[in-house]
């Protein structure tokens, strides 16, 4: 990854990086996906990555949605 782009979310489940990524790209903000699960376990972390320049607004959706996230 770039270091223009930093980790903003993790999760073990899928579905909850997946909303977060959602809400953040639904509000302008381009935001990644990585999967670094076991593909045949599951096992390990999905993480979100934005650019660092969205950091601030990113977060203020976080906080904002929290409920939803969840």
């Amino acid at each position: 990854m770039e270091k223009n782009w930093i980790k903003i979310f993790t999760s073990t489940h899928f579905y909850q990086s997946e909303i977060v990524k959602q809400v953040l790209c639904e509000n302008d903000i381009d935001a990644v996906l990585m999967n670094k699960q076991a593909s045949s376990h599951g096992f390990g972390n999905v993480e979100v990555y934005i650019h660092r320049d969205n950091f601030s607004h990113a977060i203020e959706l976080m906080i904002l949605n929290q409920v939803n996230f969840l």
